[in-house]
């Protein structure tokens, strides 16, 4: 029988990012940053062994609540601006074979600012390098968004000079596309290095780097408080299999029985209008009221409203579209727990859709838990299946299409 190699995941997360203050702790879809490359570590089967490399103690306790070990700090010189990854790299190898006699045979570099990772990527990594004995590492990298053959330097004349030349093309840049050389970005997801690189010569690349292709879709690099928002939305894209620490989502349930939505921000755009006199409206879609006419058509699923609010519109739009609506219901778990004893429900068979923080009390009690593409970051991460439409703009639609979908594939 061979040995299992020994694969150290070692993840640098030092304290003093400048972009994004305590960037490496930062809320991303309900966990912190570095939770992600944790969790990629851990459920990585060819994966031995988790280190987090930091000179922070806040980020040291979290990593280890996280499942990471922090059996070092790493020294405030070597977590600096412009420190680079190689001496930090070298130091944990070095503290780890100096204190435990402990050297790896590759070390994985997990970068916290790439936090979505496809399931499997870590195992293909390592794999491939043990698959070409001559590779230094495997580097993880996508097709360039721009080609740099048609890229352009400004010389001391100020005059354009072309950035790279191709053999056998006088002009690259005035080249069809396809007629140039494919070009390729490396992404922050992974590098997989044999320590014998890093100690030998002195390199996390080496000379022979052998590139692993990740779907551009995963591409994400955390820069800014921007980046942070509008990426989270990516671990809840049903297109992705993405490393998750947290979630295991549900599968779509066999049987429906009832669907219970939200009504701000699911039947509405979450916003209000408010006149001189005090009189509130709101924006519905038509394509949702004519989804609610296919479900009561087309099946047996029992649509119900159940909102926070006590206004006039709600009610209307309920009758309107001629279903059943609790107002002014508080606690959300409750009133379905109540349902469900009065009128003898399966918990498994419900559907509920919702958008904001107050919804996230019904996931424990209902079978599956849906939410609109602009849904609180918190409720995008939980919830088990996020639409691709916004709410007050077609999402009760596409989920009604979906129920109708999977009771035809019974």
């Amino acid at each position: 029988m061979v040995s299992k190699p020994e694969v150290l995941a070692l993840i640098p997360a030092r304290g003093g990012s400048k972009g994004i203050p305590r960037k490496n702790l930062r809320d991303f879809a309900g966990a912190p940053l570095i939770a992600y490359s944790i969790a990629a570590a851990l459920q990585a089967e060819r994966v031995t062994r988790v280190i987090v490399s930091t000179d922070d103690s806040e980020i040291a306790e979290v990593s280890r609540a996280w499942g990471a070990e922090t059996p070092f700090m790493r020294p405030a010189q070597l977590a600096q601006d412009d420190t680079t990854d190689f001496p930090v790299f070298e130091h944990a190898l070095e503290w780890l074979r100096e204190n435990e006699g402990y050297l790896p045979e590759i070390v994985i570099q997990l970068r916290p600012t790439s936090p979505v990772r496809p399931i499997g990527l870590l195992d293909e990594a390592v794999k491939l390098l043990i698959d070409h004995p001559e590779g230094d590492c495997v580097r993880g990298v996508v097709p360039s968004g721009q080609n740099p053959f048609k890229m352009w330097r400004i010389n001391d004349n100020g005059q354009l000079k072309p950035l790279l030349e191709v053999a056998g093309i006088s002009e690259p840049y005035n080249a069809p596309r396809q007629a140039l050389p494919p070009t390729f970005w490396q992404t922050g997801h992974i590098d997989a290095i044999r320590t014998s690189t890093i100690l030998q010569k002195r390199s996390l690349t080496g000379d022979v780097i052998l590139p692993i292709l990740i779907d551009p879709i995963y591409t994400v690099d955390i820069d800014t408080l921007e980046d942070l928002r509008s990426s989270a939305k990516l671990i809840g894209d049903p297109r992705l299999k993405a490393v998750d620490p947290l979630r295991n989502r549900r599968s779509f349930p066999g049987k429906v029985s009832h669907l219970i939505m939200d009504f701000d921000g699911v039947h509405t755009d979450d916003q209000v209008y408010v006149d001189q006199d005090g009189r509130e409206s709101v924006r519905c879609s038509r394509s949702d009221g004519f989804g609610i006419d296919l479900l009561k058509t087309k099946s047996d699923i029992q649509p119900i409203i159940l909102s926070r609010e006590t206004n006039p519109v709600v009610s209307a739009r309920a009758r309107k579209l001629g279903i059943e609506v609790f107002q002014s219901v508080m606690a959300k778990d409750q009133a379905i727990q109540a349902l469900i004893m009065v009128r003898n429900l399966n918990p498994g068979e419900l559907v509920f859709i919702g958008n904001d923080l107050n919804d996230l009390v019904v996931l424990p009690v209902v079978g599956y838990f849906v939410c609109p593409a602009d849904a609180h970051p918190q409720v995008l991460r939980r919830a088990d299946l996020v639409l691709n439409h916004s709410g007050g703009q077609g999402a009760i639609r596409e989920l009604v299409e979906r129920l109708l979908e999977e009771r035809q594939d019974e």
